[in-house]
């Protein structure tokens, strides 16, 4: 049974236009950011060219160079790289306390339900970019820092989401007969209503990382996420905006804007496909 229904889920991924290019763009980009360190090693006391700098887009650099004569392909490439490495530790980071969190408040209710919901509520209450500045303005700027604000950002998103699924499983059919059984709670959540809620808390990660990358490019342009010499995309917009150079050298700001805009898009596509691959009443 459990076969059948993981073909039908891929069936219906494959049916997705949408799912399939995300698909595509999210493997490349993972790609890039393995094969980078194999394609050009990176070491920012060497990769200067001061004679250099500020040019064009060419043969020779095809992404131009930035105001220290760096090539920007390859300092993309290293922030391609920055940007995944945050988004994923982040988005696991919230969802493993979130779902936590959440599959308690749903299956025990009561007290634990209203304190958790109060916490919640608490953190939907600041806007996210203003909480994860919060945070990092606390902790000292640094990567490790836009990692936990941005995964603190995403822990109520997961626990509303676990609490609504697990409040409608937890009155099924299987649920109570596992109870009539005799297992006990932690057995019920881990063997039975944990897997049956995985598949939108799967997608709400995927469309997570897109939001992830944003936020964590917001923290780098204000100069509160990677330090130097770390190559990270909104670093890369802040320099280019506060050296006063992105006007006449527009390469320095375009390339890492599209290319936070294709990370975006490639995530929120491969969330499309997924919530119709997964979605048994497609």
């Amino acid at each position: 049974m459990r076969q059948f229904l993981e073909q039908k889920a891929v069936q219906r991924f494959s049916r997705s236009t949408s799912g399939k290019i995300g698909l595509v763009l999210t493997i490349g980009l993972f790609a890039i950011a393995l094969l980078a360190p194999v394609l050009h090693p990176y070491d920012p006391s060497v990769d200067r060219d001061y004679l250099a700098k500020l040019l064009a887009p060419s043969r020779v650099h095809w992404f131009g160079t930035d105001i220290l004569g760096r090539d920007l392909l390859v300092l993309v490439w290293y922030g391609i790289r920055t940007s995944l490495l945050v988004s994923l530790v982040s988005v696991g980071f919230g969802a493993t306390i979130g779902l936590f969190f959440g599959l308690i408040a749903g299956y025990f209710r009561g007290w634990l339900e209203a304190i958790i919901g109060w916490v919640t509520d608490i953190l939907l209450a600041f806007p996210s970019i203003l909480l994860a500045i919060a945070i990092v303005t606390v902790t000292s700027p640094s990567l490790q820092s836009v990692m936990i604000a941005v995964g603190v950002v995403q822990i109520p998103i997961y626990v509303r989401l676990a609490r609504s699924v697990v409040l409608s499983l937890r009155e099924q059919e299987f649920v109570q007969a596992a109870k009539a059984l005799g297992a006990t709670p932690t057995r019920i959540i881990l063997r039975h209503i944990l897997p049956a809620s995985l598949a939108p808390l799967v997608v709400q990660a995927t469309l997570s990382i897109g939001t992830a990358t944003l936020e964590a490019a917001g923290l780098g342009f204000l100069g509160l996420g990677a330090q130097p010499p770390t190559p990270e995309l909104g670093t890369m917009l802040a320099d280019a905006f506060k050296g006063g150079y992105s006007l006449s050298s527009p390469w320095t700001t375009l390339f890492p804007g599209l290319v936070i805009t294709l990370i975006v898009l490639a995530f929120n596509l491969l969330g499309d496909g997924l919530r119709d691959g997964l979605d048994p009443r497609s």
